[in-house]
């Protein structure tokens, strides 16, 4: 039996040794000029601690002349080289100590370090508790952890914000002043839950935040004007799907912007609207409304089909509300061989804007129903009180009358 409670104090100790003026046998510069810092350390421990550090210290072995082993890590700063020190040496790191930007830094000193199992670590930390400055920060977030390979937790993590909630990057305060490469790859998701009218507008905006000098309305802009907004989105605009807009969103919006436009694709995009018979199939290929539905009874065509009746839409109807479908009871894995009544009423009672849906045994009949709680109009019922409700021990999740569940009882 291991006994992990005397782990703090090993810690403690070797943590100490870093302020020991007599054993150590490395110095480590640590920033530029004119802000350096020297740290005394010892290579043994930074050695297996560290495989860049062991790469590093395997060509400066030191010598029998009694000279210090130094080497240099211009390219940290060095409070943060401090932080990832101490972890080095006593194992141990509070990331709630620390504002987030610091640790952004402290994650790509330790990607630098090949410190690997700190990568997760921090991921983890940044996706599950610091969303929100994710959001908020996007653009910084969206470049470090793609100019990283090993911030894999924290690309999925962006992937996934462009594709739901790209109105959270586009509205951003920051947005005007994300790098070009970020807009680039933020049009082109065919996941983007957004209409290509708004897309647009969006890329519009950025091109003029670009040229502070350009005039906001475009029949005052001169022939130089246009140039310059051309060249600002010249590689944003073979990424936007022209002829997924209407006939009076081209004419509004597009129309004053055409000189900015190669002259042949503003002139195919003019026969194509202008063309009344326009086929369907020379539309471009539309940004895919997508749903991670964790379930096994619907997928995400049916999350589509969902939706839509959530907003009172006719089947046909274009949906233009993105909603998220989050897990949060599932029979096989919260229940047991039957519906387990108490454990429903313990992970969903009162919860707000929920969907239940059930298959009927050996058939491919889904049932089911929504519960808005704070709109129970949408229910469909005309008492209030019984939009829907969870009642006695025998009776689980109800939609007035026209869906209960039942458990049965056989007497034997």
């Amino acid at each position: 039996m291991v006994d992990n409670r005397l782990l703090p104090k090993l810690s403690q100790d070797l943590l100490e040794i870093l302020n020991d003026e007599e054993y150590y046998d490395i110095t480590i510069e640590v920033g530029n000029d004119p802000y350096v810092k020297v740290f005394r350390a010892h290579m043994v421990i930074l050695s297996y601690r560290s495989p860049y550090l062991r790469r590093i210290l395997s060509t400066n072995k030191k010598k029998n002349d009694e000279v210090l082993t130094n080497i240099k890590l211009s390219n940290i700063i060095p409070e943060i080289f401090h932080i990832v020190l101490r972890y080095i040496y006593g194992g141990e790191i509070s990331l709630e100590e620390y504002d987030i930007s610091d640790i952004i830094k402290i994650m790509i000193t330790a990607k630098e370090l090949s410190l690997q199992e700190l990568i997760p670590y921090f991921e983890s930390f940044l996706v599950e508790n610091k969303a929100n400055w994710i959001e908020q920060n996007f653009d910084l977030i969206y470049q470090t952890c793609f100019e990283n390979d090993s911030f894999l937790e924290l690309q999925k993590c962006c992937k996934d914000l462009i594709s739901k909630e790209p109105n959270k990057i586009f509205n951003s305060p920051n947005f005007s002043s994300i790098p070009e490469k970020l807009l680039v790859m933020l049009i082109q998701n065919n996941n983007l839950q957004i209409d290509e009218n708004q897309v647009w507008e969006y890329v519009i905006k950025w091109g003029l935040a670009q040229n502070p000098e350009l005039p906001s309305d475009p029949t005052s802009f001169s022939k130089e004007d246009f140039s310059i907004l051309k060249n600002t989105l010249q590689q944003c605009i073979p990424f936007i799907k022209f002829r997924n807009l209407t006939s009076k969103e081209f004419l509004k919006k597009v129309k004053p912007y055409k000189k900015i436009l190669p002259k042949e694709l503003y002139n195919d995009l003019l026969d194509y609207f202008l063309d009344d018979d326009n086929d369907l199939a020379k539309r471009s290929k539309p940004r895919t409304k997508s749903y991670n539905i964790d379930s096994i009874i619907i997928t995400f065509q049916h999350a589509e089909l969902i939706s839509k009746w959530i907003d009172r839409l006719e089947i046909t109807d274009k949906l233009t509300t993105s909603y998220e479908f989050k897990l949060l009871y599932r029979d096989s894995c919260d229940g047991s061989s039957e519906f387990n009544f108490n454990k429903f009423r313990e992970i969903c009672e009162n919860k707000s804007r929920t969907v239940i849906v059930t298959k009927v045994k050996d058939s491919n009949e889904i049932l089911g129903g929504y519960n808005p709680i704070d709109n129970y109009v949408l229910s469909r019922v005309e008492d209030e009180d019984l939009a829907i409700y969870c009642g006695a021990c025998n009776l689980g999740p109800a939609f007035d009358d026209d869906l209960r569940y039942y458990r049965y009882y056989r007497r034997i």
